[in-house]
């Protein structure tokens, strides 16, 4: 899948999110990125000698942001492309696969924890 292919996907996974979910994402930025480096890998709790990372939530979480939360930089959810496409067998399953991930990333700005979503 190319990579312009691969962006059009993540942007119709958003388009699917619950219009009430929807319309709490604010100042996130969604960006496709080629491979998680080893610094991402870590921060997600990762061996960057063994592990991979579909994708990452970089920032505060909202229930964590407080009255005087803004004038900040936009949240981050990066959808590492590579690690898809080698782990995915099939266009399909590599659709769902970007499709799980993006609303994963999208539970940690909500304060989901790992032990909270699928």
């Amino acid at each position: 899948m190319s990579r312009e292919e691969f962006e059009r996907v993540v942007a119709k996974a958003l388009d699917g999110l619950p219009s009430d979910a929807a319309g709490f994402l604010e100042n996130v930025a969604v960006v496709v990125e080629d491979e998680p480096t080893d610094e991402d890998l870590v921060e997600a709790g990762l061996d960057p000698e063994t592990d991979t990372l579909f994708g990452i939530y970089q920032g505060l979480a909202l229930p964590e942001r407080g009255g005087s939360y803004g004038n900040v930089l936009p949240d981050r959810i990066v959808i590492y492309r590579r690690p898809l496409l080698d782990e995915c067998h099939d266009r399909n399953e590599l659709i769902r696969e970007i499709q799980d991930t993006v609303v994963h990333e999208i539970g940690h700005y909500f304060g989901l924890g790992e032990e909270d979503l699928p």
